[in-house]
């Protein structure tokens, strides 16, 4: 598995140095770069542009690449054990995965589940969400209505974000074991998870504006639902 881009390359070489199997660099470093890298003691290669641009994609590497070892999901059968969990529900971009992992991440969520999404770019979402997928167990789920009947089994109670729902600034109160459920930017979450759902939480405007991305809503809707009671 390839990673690139210098914050995210940096990230694993300081906190799962375990995981790397080799060093790529398309450009000179100075000494202090080079020295960095080497005391992982794995082989470093140098390749030129056109090998870089491969193994980017066409991304913005900054001449720093990882051969890191793959990562792999999560059992779902371990993810609905915890008792903070985000569901995210066809949401594809990589970019808002990868905020919302992030955010997930430093906020105290213990797993993520993805739902309706065809294909999982693992290797896109480590690099946007800078190193913080590594630490969160998460697995990919095809049909959301399965995840929440296991869930139901477990005991866990259902947040979900709609612009309907009620301001979460003014809850005080919440429950131990619980799932947040988020929808695309576009289509949100469907009348059918909607219905499925214990309690619909949404964050009010204070100006004439109709949503906030998602990476960010998920950010200020975990925060809030953290600071409550149980």
């Amino acid at each position: 598995m390839i990673v690139f881009g210098k914050q995210t390359t940096y990230y694993i070489i300081q906190q799962m140095p375990e995981i790397v199997q080799e060093v790529y660099f398309s450009k000179e470093m100075d000494k202090n770069t080079f020295h960095a890298f080497a005391r992982l003691k794995k082989p470093i290669v140098k390749i030129d542009n056109k090998k870089a641009q491969a193994l980017s994609k066409n991304g913005n590497h900054q001449g720093y690449f990882l051969k890191i070892k793959p990562l792999e999901e999560t059992s779902f059968k371990l993810v609905k054990k915890n008792k903070k969990l985000l569901v995210l529900c066809g949401i594809t971009d990589v970019g808002n995965i990868g905020s919302i992992m992030r955010s997930a991440y430093c906020l105290g969520i213990e797993g993520v589940i993805l739902c309706g999404i065809k294909q999982f770019n693992i290797e896109g979402v480590l690099r946007t969400s800078v190193g913080a997928i590594l630490h969160l167990p998460f697995c990919v789920v095809e049909n959301v209505l399965d995840v929440i009947n296991e869930l139901k089994n477990e005991k866990i109670f259902f947040y979900g974000a709609d612009m309907n729902g009620e301001d979460v600034r003014i809850i005080e109160e919440g429950q131990e074991k619980w799932a947040l459920f988020l929808g695309s930017e576009n289509q949100g979450l469907s009348s059918n998870i909607l219905s499925k759902l214990d309690r619909i939480l949404s964050i009010k405007m204070q100006r004439s504006f109709n949503s906030l991305n998602v990476g960010v809503a998920a950010g200020i809707l975990i925060d809030r639902i953290q600071a409550w009671k149980y």
